[in-house]
C-alpha cells in the first residue's frame, strides 16, 4: 500500500520562512467572527474616509474562505523593516527637513514580501505536492484582515494604535499572508495584550486620530491624509501635520515596546536617495520626471506627483519662513492645479505672516 502523503510540519515551514528572511510565522484558522462587530462599527462611523475599498468585498475580508475558495488555514508572516539611517525624532525636530515614514524609505514592501511569500508557498507545495495544495499570497494587496489573522497566529497583540506589537520586535515590521487549502497544524499561541494602562500612542498622536482602544479615525490620521486622501487637506489639520510628507510614525516612536526594536538587515529596506533626512525645498523642486525616477519601485508613488507636492507645500508652510522656501512655492504656483495652488497659497500666507 502506497504511503499516504504527509503535511509539512509547522517546524519545517518556520525554518523555510527564516531562510527567506522572515523573523516569524504562525499558522491559524480562518474564523474571524470575533472581529466582525468591530470592523462593521468602524465602517458605519465613516472612519475609513475616502478608502472605499475598505467597505467593498467586506464579506471576503471577514471570511477568508470566500476570498479564496477552499481556504482552511492561513500562514501569517512578519518581516522587520526599521533600517539604520537618520534618527526619526531628529528629523521631526528639523522643520526644514521632510519626514517620510520609515517603512517607505526603501523598496516597496509589497513587492519584497509577495516575492518571498511566493517562494515559501512553492517550498510548501514541493513538500505536499501529492495533496493538491493551493496557495495564494497577500501583502496588503487584497481584502484581508491581516492584523487580526496575525494576532490569532501568535505574532503579537494589537496595541491601542491598532498596530501589531511583538514583545521583542516592537511594531516595526510588515505582515504578509498565505491562504491555503492545506489543513496545516495551527501554531497559535496568542500573546497576551501587554499595553495595560499605557496611553502613549493616544496622547502623542499629532491629530488625535486614535479615538479609542484600537479605533483609528483615518480622516484625522496623517498617514491616511498624506497617502490615501486625494482631496484638499482639511485646513484645521494642516498645521498639525508639521513636516510629515508621507505617513507618520509618532504612535510607534513613543511606544515603550519599540525602545529596543531591532533594525533590519534587508538591503531592500535601506533608505534611498537620502530620503531619511531630505530638505523640503529640494523635494518640492523635483519635477515629475525626477519624482518618477527617484520613486521607482517605491511606496512613495502612492499619492501621485500632485499629492506628493501637496503634502510638501503644507510642510513648507509649517517650516521656517526662508527666502528659499517662499521662492520655491511662488515658482510652482503659476503652473499648479487648483488643488496644489490652494495648498501653496495657504503655505505662503503662513510664511508671510508677521
Amino acid at each position: 500500500m502506497a504511503d499516504r502523503p504527509q503535511l509539512p510540519t509547522a517546524a519545517a515551514i518556520k525554518d523555510w520562512a527564516r531562510e527567506l528572511g522572515f523573523q516569524q510565522i504562525g499558522i491559524t484558522h480562518v474564523d474571524l467572527s470575533a472581529h466582525e462587530p468591530h470592523v462593521r462599527e468602524w465602517l458605519a462611523k465613516g472612519f475609513h474616509g475616502e478608502m472605499g475599498y475598505m467597505a467593498r468585498n467586506l464579506d471576503k475580508r471577514l471570511h477568508p474562505e470566500r476570498l479564496e475558495a477552499g481556504t482552511c488555514a492561513v500562514i501569517s508572516a512578519r518581516m522587520n523593516y526599521l533600517a539604520e539611517g537618520a534618527a526619526p525624532l531628529r528629523v521631526l525636530e528639523r522643520s526644514d527637513q521632510a519626514y517620510v515614514s520609515r517603512y517607505a524609505l526603501g523598496r516597496d514592501y509589497h513587492k519584497v514580501l509577495r516575492r518571498r511569500l511566493a517562494k515559501l508557498a512553492l517550498r510548501i507545495n514541493d513538500a505536499a505536492q501529492a495533496l493538491d495544495a493551493r496557495f495564494r499570497a497577500f501583502t496588503d494587496s487584497a481584502p484581508v484582515l491581516e492584523k487580526a489573522l496575525a494576532e490569532h497566529a501568535g505574532l503579537g497583540w494589537m496595541g491601542k494604535h491598532s498596530l501589531l506589537i511583538h514583545p521583542e520586535a516592537g511594531s516595526w515590521f510588515f505582515l504578509g499572508e498565505i491562504y491555503t487549502n492545506l489543513p496545516l497544524p495551527e501554531t497559535s499561541t496568542s500573546e497576551p495584550n501587554r499595553c495595560g494602562a499605557c496611553r502613549a500612542c493616544m496622547n502623542h498622536c499629532p491629530t488625535g486620530a486614535i479615538v479609542g482602544d484600537k479605533v483609528i479615525d483615518a480622516r484625522r490620521c496623517i498617514s491616511y491624509i498624506t497617502i490615501e486622501h486625494r482631496s484638499p487637506i482639511p485646513v484645521e489639520l494642516r498645521p498639525l501635520i508639521g513636516n510629515r510628507v508621507f505617513g507618520c510614525d509618532d504612535c510607534q516612536l513613543c511606544c515603550p515596546w519599540n525602545r529596543d526594536a531591532p533594525t533590519t538587515n534587508e538591503a531592500d529596506f535601506k533608505p534611498r536617495h537620502g530620503l531619511d533626512a531630505a530638505s523640503l525645498v529640494e523635494l518640492f523642486r523635483w519635477d515629475e520626471a525626477t519624482f518618477l525616477r527617484r520613486t521607482e519601485g517605491s511606496a512613495l508613488r502612492r499619492p501621485g506627483y500632485e499629492g506628493w507636492r501637496r503634502n510638501l507645500a503644507v510642510a513648507l508652510g509649517n517650516g521656517p519662513p526662508s527666502l528659499e522656501a517662499k521662492a520655491a512655492l511662488r515658482e510652482a504656483r503659476s503652473g499648479a492645479s487648483d488643488l496644489l495652488r490652494e495648498h501653496i497659497d495657504w503655505a505662503l500666507e503662513r510664511l508671510d505672516a508677521p
